[in-house]
């Protein structure tokens, strides 16, 4: 069942400021002091250096609503033809830290590296120096120039803009939606103008607001100090001034220009949170593993590559680095995926699944590597591979559903609007057909009202439909291999099912192959032809599904099918695999399954185990495994079991 997508505002974040209920008062403030500002001319009762001095120092009267300073010129008047100068210099610092900050925190945080490291060293040097010092510097060579004195504050507090935008640029240059984009062969250019830049958008109203009240203030104190006014002129910090002057005689001419001033900057920071919230409201929107030491190196022997794979992952070796430390995650990993085959990664979790389909496409958290090994696609090793070759072949030849549906769709768009974007970038065609296309997409999901679905935000679908929305992400390159991490973790059983049978269809009518990462033994036997058991970074069985599941030839292995809940009995424990699986940098130099194994022996524990065939196309890291394919000390009764489990609700 589709939801029905709301139609939207003409102008959403108008209508999302007026329910947020402290915004009325400072957007009303500001817009008066903006109006009356902009027209002093109409407005003021009088020319700013019309003198009155019969009634000079006077307080409030009808005559001068807001009293007359000194030379009797009429406060009021002379606040109002000060406004534009003030406003265009909070406009202009504003502007310039906001034009500096924001690209160069996305790009700081985005891209890392050497280009971080610059940018970090430049801001810890900008912000060092007192910014008041840079400015006289400035007004050195441009004397009494207000607009460059602002400019270069705009130049001076970016770096502390742009440092808050690469702290929010971090997490989300690892969220889901842009792996999901990256993966589809979307540019990285346009991952960070289209999915990172409206992410850091609430961060930067906020910053952008402090801005403007320290700009306003800032250019308070140059006119109090005649740096950029002169002695008498009508400007905010010249009124202040000649009010401070007169203190002990006139106390009353400091309250208007210092309480309007005190009152812009309190508006400039309320209407940022405002703005701030409306943006959130318009949305109704990883740490790597902790890594210490390196293991000792395992012998890994695999079979030779299938000559006609499509996909090949040959002695793949992932590490992490953290504080100068590598430590190995997924260690000589081996598999083959061919045309049109599903092949499954299972294992407990932490058992290195994800990071092994991750790292095949380039997506691993910061800090992980390829250290050793080959990614094979049809025959062409992709590690040497530059990133702008790799990327010709996101989402035309590897396609990628990730593990939370909704994580990996861009809350800010709608799903025609991230739907249409890959359409663009792989059939290059817009308007009508463009949209055709996206509908046809969601028909090949089994979307019902396609046009419906489009018009909606990712909040607006359930959990089965957002999957399916994923799916056809995927699908927009026309992918000939398809990374599935989870595809089903996040729904019910029913709807499960209904995500598995879509996956079936869509092979069967694309001939494209699906690498299917899970820890369920019920989606293993449901969809998978061939299966990669996986454990503490290394492969500990490899079979065909039939294989596996009537005759597993590896004790981790036989755990994993004893737990599965379909082979309880009533009154009686499931059963369990004791203890858990060791954290990378604590893996035993010996088998790592052994202190956790029911069948453990002493030459378990003599050297690294290698993984070896034991029948034909069946393969197990174990020193028993002759043993088990001659006497099956298993009582489980194999994937009809395991589909059982898959079925109950």
């Amino acid at each position: 069942m589709t939801v029905a997508a709301p139609r939207r505002a003409r102008f959403p974040l108008l209508r999302a400021l007026r329910r947020q209920p402290l915004a009325a008062v400072p957007i009303a403030f500001l817009l008066l002091v903006v109006v009356a500002s902009v027209f002093a001319r109409q407005l003021a009762p009088y020319a700013p250096d019309a003198f009155d001095l019969p009634n000079r120092l006077s307080g409030p009267t009808a005559r001068h609503l807001l009293g007359a300073d000194e030379l009797g010129r009429d406060v009021l008047s002379r606040l109002l033809y000060g406004g534009v100068r003030a406003l265009v210099g909070i406009l202009e610092a504003v502007l310039t830290a906001t034009v500096v900050a924001v690209p160069l925190g996305i790009l700081a945080g985005y891209l890392g590296g050497t280009f971080d490291r610059v940018v970090s060293w430049l801001t810890d040097l900008v912000l060092a120096i007192p910014a008041i010092i840079l400015v006289l510097v400035v007004l050195t060579v441009f004397p009494g120039n207000s607009h460059a004195a602002m400019i270069a504050f705009g130049l001076l507090v970016a770096p502390g803009f742009a440092r808050v935008v690469r702290g929010v640029t971090l997490p989300l240059r690892e969220a889901d939606f842009v792996s999901a984009a990256r993966v589809a062969g979307v540019s990285e250019a346009r991952i960070m103008t289209r999915h990172i830049l409206p992410g850091v958008t609430r961060t930067a109203i906020v910053q952008a607001s402090l801005v403007a009240a320290n700009s306003l203030l800032f250019a308070v104190a140059l006119g109090f100090l005649g740096l950029t006014a002169t002695p008498g002129e009508a400007e905010w910090g010249q009124i202040v001034a000649g009010a401070a002057q007169q203190i002990s005689v006139q106390p009353w001419l400091l309250v208007p220009s210092g309480g309007l001033i005190a009152l812009m900057a309190l508006a400039l920071v309320l209407f940022g949170n405002a703005l701030r919230d409306a943006a959130a409201d318009l949305g109704a929107s990883a740490e790597p593993p902790a890594v210490t030491t390196e293991p000792p190196a395992t012998p890994n022997t695999a079979r030779p590559q299938a000559p006609d794979a499509l996909f090949s992952v040959r002695n793949l070796t992932v590490a992490f680095s953290q504080r100068g430390r590598d430590t190995v995650i997924v260690d000589g990993v081996s598999f083959d995926v061919h045309a049109g085959e599903t092949v499954g990664l299972v294992g407990e979790s932490g058992a290195g699944k994800s990071v092994t389909a991750l790292a095949a496409l380039r997506l691993l958290a910061r800090g992980g590597r390829i250290t050793a090994g080959q990614v094979l696609f049809e025959g062409r090793d992709l590690v040497p591979l530059d990133d702008r070759t790799f990327d010709t072949l996101r989402g035309s030849a590897l396609g990628l559903i990730s593990q939370e549906p909704l994580s990996s769709l861009d809350p800010a768009f709608t799903i025609g609007s991230q739907l249409g974007e890959l359409v663009r970038l792989h059939d290059r065609v817009r308007g009508h057909a463009n949209r055709e296309r996206c509908a046809e997409l969601l028909r090949l999901v089994q979307l019902r009202e396609p046009e419906r679905v489009l018009r909606s935000y990712p909040h607006e679908l359930s959990g089965g439909m957002a999957q399916r929305v994923a799916i056809a992400l995927a699908l927009a390159g026309r992918p000939q291999l398809l990374v599935a991490d989870e595809p089903t973790t996040a729904l019910d059983v029913t709807v499960q099912k209904e995500i598995l049978a879509l996956l079936r269809q869509l092979q069967r009518d694309t001939g494209m192959a699906v690498l299917i990462v899970t820890h369920n033994l019920g989606v293993v036997a449901d969809i998978c032809d061939r299966v990669i058991v996986l454990y503490a970074g290394q492969v500990f069985e490899d079979a065909e599904v039939y294989a596996l599941f009537d005759r597993p030839l590896n004790p981790y292995t036989l755990g994993l099918m004893g737990a599965n809940p379909a082979n309880a009995r009533p009154g009686q424990p499931l059963t369990v695999i004791p203890g858990r699986v060791p954290p990378p940098g604590t893996w035993p130099a010996h088998c790592r399954f052994s202190p956790r194994c029911a069948y453990v022996q002493d030459r378990c524990l003599a050297a690294p185990v290698p993984l070896v065939e034991v029948a034909a196309q069946h393969d197990s890291r174990c020193v028993r495994a002759a043993e088990f394919a001659v006497v099956n000390p298993t009582t489980v009764t194999g994937r009809d079991a395991a589909l059982t489990a898959q079925e109950v609700p």
